[in-house]
């Protein structure tokens, strides 16, 4: 009866399953379990001390009150001013939207572009939000699969077999969630030469972990010349600068597209929180070495994983050289028993690590990849020992 009168666009998307998960682990917590959370992205450090000291001076400036819709004209600014610092990319004010975090700026994109049927060329494994999305728009997402050994990553000749008359968008992220795989400046080079024929195709690039990057340099593909009228650059606050809950995200785009995302924002949610805008703009302001303390201790402690899962039979993983994920492939776990239950996929698996283990970790069908985990490390180091003891204690039985 209650499908009767729910829209089929509704119907048509599922739950976050990484928001889901980590739903189940707070609800356990409440009845008393000892449950360590590695399924959320979420950084444990607060933000640092200037930024708090941004947002409490805004507050006795008395910044109570509505932005424009695009976000302080002073933001936009120094956005500009990082995009160009930090990327190399040339943007104006009027190419800029801010908006209540990152998953708001993707879906303003997607509403501005995307008709029924139009497809969207999306690399697995994807973050979560991605697909449902495109579904969502009524659109149709084209996975392109990569594995392990190519480090997550996708090359020239998959992705010019992916592009039909229909593709409209692509869309990845460098560095990667869930993989924390980061594309090369050669990689990208070499993906631009595919787009250049395909002049048509928008890429939106998330590169929200850009700072989060250990070995490999980030790249924004939208500084290849050829393409930058092509692209959309999406960041924001949450993973770098540990502000998850400000919900501030922002597009760099061709103005006709920013306007459009204007357009859409200006009927749906109006503007960005006031005064997590003013503490954005310190931010942002700041030199990415700011944030260094954060980045080293991430490094740290994706070292303590790698060297802790080793231990762990069935679980395979390649080093990542972003973001605070590791992503091991579980398949050689499927088939085993416990108490005479049989595990048959990720979501069994990860299920049996909340209840047998009390670790909460996100199964990789949330993500397009049914032979994988995804496994959060940005918690303390403490936690993630313990966590890790535990899985590596379940699994034995």
């Amino acid at each position: 009866m209650k499908n009767r009168f729910l829209s089929s666009r509704l119907q048509n998307i599922s739950y976050s399953q990484t928001l889901a998960m980590s739903g189940k682990a707070r609800e356990l917590k409440k009845k008393g379990y000892d449950i360590i959370n590695l399924s959320l992205g979420e950084p444990n450090f607060l933000p640092p001390d200037f930024i708090l000291e941004a947002a409490k001076k805004a507050i006795d400036e008395g910044y109570h009150y509505y932005t424009p819709v695009s976000g302080y004209l002073e933001l936009r600014e120094i956005i500009c001013k990082k995009f160009l610092r930090d990327n190399g990319l040339k943007y104006s004010t009027s190419q800029i939207i801010v908006s209540t975090g990152g998953k708001q700026s993707i879906i303003n994109v997607l509403l501005s572009l995307l008709n029924r049927d139009d497809e969207v060329i999306i690399p697995a494994p994807y973050w979560v939000s991605y697909y449902q999305m495109v579904k969502l728009c009524e659109a149709s997402p084209i996975i392109i699969p990569t594995t392990m050994e190519k480090n997550f990553k996708i090359n020239p000749k998959q992705l010019e077999k992916a592009i039909t008359n229909k593709t409209k968008l692509f869309i990845f992220s460098t560095p990667s969630n869930p993989t924390g795989s980061v594309y090369s400046y050669e990689e990208l080079e070499n993906l631009v030469e595919v787009f250049k024929k395909h002049s048509e195709i928008i890429i939106l690039s998330d590169e929200i972990y850009e700072h989060i990057c250990y070995s490999v340099k980030h790249t924004s593909i939208g500084v290849f010349p050829d393409l930058h009228h092509q692209v959309i650059t999406l960041n924001g606050l949450s993973k770098a600068f540990s502000m998850t809950g400000w919900r501030i995200g922002y597009v760099g785009a061709p103005e006709w597209i920013a306007k459009s995302c204007e357009k859409i924002q200006g009927q749906t949610t109006s503007c960005a929180n006031s005064i997590a805008q003013r503490a954005a703009i310190s931010a942002l302001q700041a030199l990415p070495n700011k944030i260094e303390y954060m980045i080293q201790e991430f490094k740290k402690r994706r070292n303590l994983v790698l060297d802790m899962m080793k231990e762990i039979p069935g679980f395979q993983v390649y080093q990542p050289d972003g973001a605070f994920y590791v992503f091991p492939n579980v398949s050689e776990l499927f088939g085993k028993k416990f108490n005479g239950e049989k595990i048959h996929n990720s979501d069994e698996l990860s299920e049996f690590l909340l209840v047998k283990a009390q670790v909460a970790t996100v199964s990789g069908s949330a993500f397009g990849d049914n032979e994988s985990l995804r496994i959060s490390y940005a918690s303390t180091e403490d936690q993630i020992i313990k966590a890790f003891t535990r899985i590596k204690q379940a699994l034995k039985k």
